[in-house]
């Protein structure tokens, strides 16, 4: 979802994969085709169900009580694990943080990056450091921090910093997601707010931390629109996943109504996206924020994490905020 103040088909009998799992593929254009990817049915199969997960959080909070909202974790080397997320704090803003774990479940927060800070995106770059992107307000636009080693984070001690200038709207671009660090090359998606009006996808490069380029990405922005997505499109996250790319991703059917966000599959490779909607104890239905990784679980097992904020208003009983689980694979 944005950080600012707070006709379908099931495919069950076309996919190999659990009755309890339901995926949901929207009519292609032109066509009204329906196909799903190979990793989009393998991420079901792992992540279609919470009640089935090896780990499971429901609206997770950090060691002082913050909420994790919109977090993505990270796996750190040497073992443990890196979350960054944003909390709307007392004096009215939100307030990105870091904080660690050793077992996704107990989170000491590490670092405040100042109020102002929302929807973080933390990834490894190829110098052993970090890079981090986020939402910074006032002048809602994407800031991107670079960290020469894991210890520089927690202390606040970036080396390198670039705010990018809005040049595709005038209003707001934000909700970054690191997709590769290589060399000076740093490579984002986000979302900027079309017309002024609603939140539509991007994709950016900053070279050097100097050079920005950033232009729409019509093509994602149609595959959700397919659905009937009427309000915002928003964050999204990349995931490699047998080795095939899937992208993660929100979309708001209705403006202004919360409880109408669901999440997608999205495959690049053929421009389709359907829908995800995973089972949770308690039967909640609308999920923002979704993001993905692979990592080593507590057990010491490889494993499929997912975060998704699960908004109050399509919550079940219980399970309203963060919700984190993970599947051994």
């Amino acid at each position: 979802m944005t950080a600012r103040p707070p006709r379908s088909a099931p495919l069950a009998a076309l996919l190999a994969v659990p009755a309890a799992v339901v995926l949901l593929l929207g009519p292609l254009p032109h066509t009204g085709a329906r196909a799903v990817s190979g990793a989009a049915s393998r991420f079901v199969e792992l992540a279609g169900d919470v009640r089935d997960s090896d780990g499971h959080t429901y609206g997770t909070r950090d060691g002082t009580g913050r909420t994790m909202d919109a977090a993505q974790i990270v796996q750190a080397p040497g073992g443990g694990y890196l979350a960054v997320y944003h909390t709307a704090l007392a004096d009215g803003r939100f307030h990105a943080a870091l904080a660690t774990s050793a077992d996704l479940r107990t989170w000491t927060r590490r670092h405040d990056f100042g109020a102002g800070t929302s929807q973080p995106s933390l990834a490894p770059d190829d110098r052993g450091g970090y890079v981090l992107a986020y939402e910074k307000d006032p002048d809602n636009h994407i800031a991107v921090r670079g960290y020469r080693t894991r210890a520089a984070l927690p202390a606040g001690d970036f080396d390198r910093s670039f705010d990018a200038p809005r040049t595709l709207s005038r209003c707001a671009e934000g909700t970054p997601d690191v997709t590769s660090v290589r060399g000076g090359t740093v490579r984002l998606t986000g979302h900027y707010r079309a017309a002024c009006d609603t939140d539509r996808q991007l994709s950016a490069v900053l070279t050097d931390f100097t050079s920005w380029r950033a232009r729409p990405d019509q093509r994602l922005d149609r595959a959700l629109e397919s659905w009937g997505t009427g309000g915002n499109i928003g964050d999204r996250s990349r995931l490699r996943l047998d080795g095939a790319v899937l992208v993660l991703i929100e979309g708001q059917r209705h403006r202004g109504d919360f409880g109408s966000w669901r999440t997608y599959a999205y495959d690049p490779a053929t421009g389709r996206a359907g829908r995800l909607s995973p089972r949770t104890h308690g039967g909640s239905r609308a999920f923002a924020n979704p993001s993905a990784t692979l990592l080593t679980g507590p057990r010491g097992r490889p494993a499929l994490l997912v975060s998704v904020f699960v908004p109050r208003e399509g919550a079940a009983p219980g399970e309203s905020g963060q919700l984190l689980y993970w599947r051994e694979l």
